[in-house]
């Protein structure tokens, strides 16, 4: 299927042929033309991380050159990445611009000289591989994680909290909240208003270890959620999270 841009091109080539009048063209121009804004992505090559220098990698995407075939690795990235109209991009692309689309707030238009794709191409390839990610990996936050929540880290943990002078000797994380801002919806408006922000968002409660990993994630909550029962509920998917041992274990921290 022909893209707008190679409509417009055959359009025009019609149209010096004498094969369609001037007010047919205007027509057919005006119904092939996308309602984005054109950005010139063909003039910009193909993203390759070998080209990308090690002071632009720790720009673009807050990490080390050579650290991205390691998250690549331990996030077991498949090696392509397909949507749904058919575009193909491989892992490491994928990854790559999923790690400039957070590393801070940027459009996607700000990514076209780095990947050489349009932004619809940009919009579709980093919510598949965000959700691939989500999909294969946010048990980590959301579920009891033993590798990083098993009795001897949590006794390191509390350790470094009250080495630093902490009071509590028995503290192994710390609760920390964000507000992530949303469009205004056009129902139920209230429930998403934040009246401390000033705008309309989805909460996230979270425990925050010592190294700043996050140990566990609950959200999104509403206005109407407040923040005794929101602990409430993190305690109670704790508990149901656990095992009972770690549970028994886990209450010596409280």
């Amino acid at each position: 299927m022909a893209t707008f841009k190679e409509t417009r091109e055959i359009l025009l080539a019609s149209y010096a042929s004498n094969i369609i009048t001037i007010e047919e063209y205007a027509l057919l121009f005006e119904e092939n033309s996308s309602n984005n804004l054109d950005f010139p992505y063909y003039n910009y090559p193909p993203f390759n991380l070998e080209s990308q220098s090690e002071a632009e990698c720790r720009a673009n995407f807050r990490v080390e050159k050579h650290h991205i075939p390691l998250v690549e690795d331990v996030l077991q990235i498949p090696q392509y990445f397909v949507c749904d109209q058919g575009t193909v991009c491989k892992g490491t692309e994928g990854l790559c611009m999923v790690l400039k689309r957070y590393s801070f707030p940027c459009r996607y238009s700000d990514m076209i000289p780095i990947f050489g794709r349009p932004v619809p191409e940009l919009c579709m390839i980093c919510k598949n591989v965000t959700d691939w990610i989500y999909a294969h990996h946010s048990h980590r936050i959301t579920q009891w994680n033993r590798t990083i929540l098993n009795p001897l880290e949590l006794e390191n943990y509390a350790e470094a909290v009250f080495s630093k002078g902490a009071p509590l000797s028995n503290c192994f994380g710390f609760v920390d909240g964000t507000v992530r801002p949303v469009t205004r919806p056009g129902e139920n408006q209230r429930l998403l208003y934040n009246g401390h922000k000033r705008v309309h968002g989805l909460k996230f409660q979270s425990v925050v270890l010592p190294n700043g990993l996050i140990a566990h994630l609950y959200g999104p909550v509403g206005k109407e959620c407040s923040k005794q029962i929101t602990i409430l509920i993190i305690r109670t998917k704790f508990k149901n999270n656990y095992e009972k041992g770690e549970y028994e274990f886990l209450r010596l921290f409280h």
